[in-house]
């Protein structure tokens, strides 16, 4: 029996801790250079006080003091220094510049295979300006990029104030304003579009606004956009964010010149976390970002220090491996391939969507003479996009984890699969419902059963997708997932009831199976990669393209 390490977790063999050394090295001398210091915290933190700083998402890692307090492996870095600083740094020490690196623990339970143990290298910058913050910091960031020779590095910004203004302006209820912020944070445009079409009484300013203000993406001349969407829906001038914006710009002209920033709010999220500018480091050839940082002064006042002004980012020592062509958790990259000289890849899904996105991405302006009759063919180039053609229920994962820049499926895998993409055009074909439904002899018997039980037991092969309906509807259930034959669960008596997806219900009506709720209705949806949408601007066109298709189409 192998002696091995629990999952997520992994042993650093001599050769890769050299490298990971000299990428370390690399990164503190800039870090140092600029003047910040180096510190460190416990591995373990006071689960109470960190999250009076932010909101931390559910850990696995989490024990109990013999004191009985809630401790928990740290799962990042700032909320730490954060804490630190509120409690030890006095104000004749600020402004502060705070260097670190260190391991931190999260639990991603979407990404089987990924690591649960990382490494980060980052800085926090606390009592400066804040506009001087952000672009110290800024550039920083961009220095230990161009110190490392990352391959086609690019910081791309957003900002939290702008839509957060907008809808102070414009939200006809708390419930809509945080379902706007929900939808945002989770990067589901489509059903943000549906969400504000939904919802008659909004000025049709603020509907545009609200629709295109997460999609606004290139250099300094989005900021004038910005602004003239805000002010269109009545958002005063000086709650817009847009000259903070403009001062940003302005400070670091020379990196928007040359290509190395770019604006795109698709990156806002952490709404309770961040207060104003959000950037990220992203590379060619890597799925994921390789930096996140932003202006988190909302944190310090949580901790009871207002009026600090708190900027920093981390880097990830994992990520730098694989964007670097080092040995790591993903293995050997080789650098120098550029987006611009490799084909656009993009997942097709085979099966029931397949003849209708051919068609969607032929009427978009893309080759698909070979792809309309693949016979066998896995992967197929023409011109300047490869095709690859897979499972619906799969493409997620093929853009999640990089085997494809963007892709088509429904909206079902999307829910299903939990990853971080960005969602960003309902295509209106592959429509269907999902059901939940009970054999039509045995009606109320759910019910019954719910009653002394305190759950009930349903069958389905879409186990997310059904917990988040009857988490909506407050019913306590035991999913039972199974991969086919749906129905027989109730028809055997393994289960009460059953989650399945139905076109015309002619499958539950020969099986003597009623519909007794309506789940949510499903369509296709084109979907890309964060990453891949924010360096590529083709899957940007494309995206626009295809949404022009799907208005034609109705």
């Amino acid at each position: 029996m192998i002696a091995g390490t629990p999952r997520g977790f992994r042993d650093i063999l001599p050769r890769e801790a050299l490298a990971r050394e000299r990428i370390s090295a690399t990164v503190r001398a800039c870090f140092s250079a600029r003047g910040y210091l180096p510190v460190e915290t416990p591995l373990l933190e006071d689960r109470s006080a960190i999250e009076r700083g932010a909101r931390v998402r559910d850990s696995a890692f989490q024990l109990f003091d013999t004191d009985g307090t809630l401790l928990m492996l740290r799962p990042d870095l700032t909320l730490p220094v954060a804490r630190l600083v509120a409690g030890r740094v006095g104000a004749g020490q600020l402004p502060a510049r705070f260097r670190y690196s260190a391991p931190v623990v999260r639990e991603e339970p979407s990404l089987r295979g990924q690591p649960r143990q990382f490494t980060q290298l980052g800085v926090e910058l606390v009592g400066e300006d804040g506009a001087a913050a952000e672009v110290e910091v800024v550039r920083l960031l961009a220095e230990a990029l161009g110190a490392l020779e990352v391959p086609a590095w690019r910081i791309v910004f957003g900002s939290v104030r702008p839509l957060t203004a907008l809808l102070d302006a414009c939200a006809p209820t708390p419930g809509f304003r945080e379902e706007v912020l929900a939808l945002v944070h989770d990067s589901d445009l489509v059903s943000l579009d549906e969400l504000v079409a939904s919802v008659p009484d909004l000025a049709p300013e603020a509907s545009r606004a609200l629709a295109e203000v997460p999609r606004l993406s290139g250099g300094t001349e989005v900021i004038a956009r910005l602004d003239a969407l805000l002010a269109g829906a009545g958002v005063p001038e000086a709650e817009r964010g847009t000259a903070e914006l403009a001062e940003l710009a302005d400070a670091l002209a020379d990196l928007f010149d040359q290509g190395r920033l770019s604006f795109d709010f698709s990156i806002i999220n952490s709404f309770d976390y961040y207060t104003g500018i959000i950037f990220k480091g992203y590379a060619e050839g890597i799925a994921a970002s390789l930096a996140s940082g932003g202006r988190y002064d909302a944190v310090l006042a949580n901790l009871g220090r207002p009026g600090l002004a708190a900027c920093g980012f981390a880097l990830s020592l994992e990520r730098l491996q694989e964007v670097l062509g080092e040995p790591g958790e993903s293995g050997v990259v080789t650098p120098g391939v550029r987006l611009a000289e490799r084909p656009l890849r993009i997942a097709v899904p085979k099966g029931s969507l397949f003849r209708e996105t051919v068609a969607a991405l032929a009427a978009a302006g893309l080759p698909t003479g070979e792809l309309a009759d693949p016979g066998r063919k896995l992967v197929i180039r023409e011109g300047d996009v490869e095709y690859v053609i897979v499972r619906a229920q799969d493409a997620p994962a093929f853009v999640g984890h990089g085997g494809a820049d963007c892709g088509v499926c429904g909206k079902d895998s999307l829910i299903e699969a939990g990853l971080d993409l960005l969602q960003l055009v309902d295509l209106r074909y592959g429509a269907c419902r999902f059901v939940v439904a009970e054999p039509a002899a045995r009606a109320g018997e759910a019910e019954r059963n719910y009653q002394w039980r305190g759950t009930v037991r349903v069958a389905t092969k879409y186990p997310r997708i059904t917990q988040q309906y009857y988490d909506a509807i407050g019913q306590q259930v035991d999913i039972v997932t199974l991969h086919g034959n749906i129905e027989l669960g109730p028809i055997v008596g393994m289960a009460d009831r059953i989650v399945d997806i139905t076109a015309t219900g002619t499958t539950l009506a020969e099986n003597d199976l009623v519909i007794v709720d309506d789940v949510m209705a499903c369509t296709a949806r084109f979907f890309a990669g964060p990453a891949a949408y924010r360096c590529d601007k083709r899957i940007r066109d494309l995206a626009a393209r295809l949404a022009e298709v799907a208005r034609e189409g109705e």
